[in-house]
């Protein structure tokens, strides 16, 4: 898929409505984390220095629509984006109504788009109101392109222009040279808690990496696939059988889902349950596995170290315990050490990259959660789709 940018577009002096993901995490009003903000930083400080002026829209949380709640106010965040930007960055709370930016190389920011009734459904009219705001329509935020809103899908529709932001652009181009175009061996990694979650993207994955790895509540149930018993492990009996046909399926491809030789194990999922060693054949009914062992994860890291391609969602055990940690943190510092290119992402995994400190050795960090999820399973992304139209 090509889309239109920055690049294919004047800036001066336009009127410039850009859709940015700034839904960061408030406690007390203060901001938790800000690398949102940081990351959409780049594209507009480009269009201020284009000399465009800019209108600025996001969502943060899920107030109810139809009225503003002052808990789910954009207020912290321009406090926050002002500093950035060295500049007062006004919220606007009737925007709505036809107010834009006065002058180039100026800036506001929309309040919250979720208090707009219609906003979740892509409403048309509202969809309208917000493209007769614009001369160009910017769509720079990855972590909703899975989402046919209002703010993100139809405003696209029916602005005078409308194109990819830098930060839209870099994620589809890493996603597609991770997927459409790799450095063989291709090696996916995905964890999580429960196969049904995942089962699209396994599939899909399945026809196209070299070496799939599965780790978490994933792993257990293609253990039990494999034959061996869980113990009391998180795992789904009813996709026992779909675990054993991908595992088929990847054999027939020439690729590999492998089974951990050995896994870390304990009585209870607690910070003070005592872990233990177990070869795979050997939990007993009382244990639940809760990280791949030493061998497991030494073999796990070789491979990724000899990766041409590496896609990372999700780690391969409870990586926030210490104790079940050792898993996570091996894979997170073979694919920092491996020449390979790779790309990670979702919330649990950004999680694993900051708390082993590799965030500058992973080649692309996604922003995007479901969305990032969404392109691994292969389907349209609705506020791609429509730039590329």
């Amino acid at each position: 898929m090509t889309v239109r940018t920055l690049d294919d577009v004047s800036l001066a002096d336009q009127r410039v409505l850009v859709r940015e993901d700034l839904n960061v995490p408030l406690k007390a009003g203060a901001i938790v984390d800000e690398s949102r903000l940081r990351a959409a930083l780049p594209t507009l400080q480009r269009l201020l220095d284009g000399g465009a002026r800019v209108m600025v829209m996001s969502h943060l949380g899920r107030p109810k629509s139809g009225g503003f709640d002052p808990e789910a106010s954009m207020a912290p965040v321009a406090r926050r984006l002002g500093e950035l930007l060295d500049r007062e960055v006004p919220v606007v709370r009737d925007w709505l109504d036809g107010e834009t930016v006065p002058e180039a190389g100026g800036i506001m920011l929309c309040e919250n788009v979720r208090f707009n009734a219609g906003e979740t459904d892509n409403d048309e009219a509202l969809s309208r109101r917000m493209a007769a705001l614009c001369d160009l329509f910017v769509m720079d935020a990855f972590g909703t392109a899975h989402r046919a809103q209002a703010s993100t899908h139809g405003v696209a529709r029916f602005a005078p222009d409308a194109v990819a932001g830098p930060l839209l652009a870099a994620e589809l181009e890493a996603l597609g040279k991770a997927l459409k175009s790799p450095d063989r061996p291709l090696v996916a990694i995905i964890g999580g808690s429960k196969v049904s979650s995942k089962v699209t993207v396994l599939e899909q994955l399945t026809d196209r990496v070299d070496q799939l790895i599965v780790g978490g509540g994933i792993a257990n149930t293609f253990i039990a696939a494999a034959g061996h018993g869980v113990g009391k492990s998180l795992i789904e009996a009813d996709f026992v059988d779909t675990a054993r046909s991908l595992m088929d399926k990847a054999r027939a491809a020439g690729g590999e889902i492998p089974i951990p030789e050995d896994v870390i194990v304990a009585d209870e999922l607690s910070d003070s349950a005592e872990a233990r060693v177990r070869d795979v054949d050997a939990v007993a009914d009382s244990e639940m596995i809760l990280d791949v062992g030493p061998k497991t994860a030494a073999a796990y890291a070789e491979r990724l170290r000899q990766a041409g391609t590496v896609v990372w969602n999700g780690p391969v055990g409870v990586f926030e315990i210490d104790a079940f940690s050792a898993g996570t943190r091996a894979l997170a510092g073979a694919i920092a050490e491996s020449a390979a290119f790779s790309i990670a992402g979702g919330g649990d995994t950004l999680a694993a990259v900051a708390k082993y400190g590799v965030e500058d050795r992973i080649s692309y960090i996604s922003t995007g959660g479901g969305a990032f999820l969404e392109f691994l399973e292969g389907r349209e992304l609705p506020a791609v789709a429509v730039l590329d139209r």
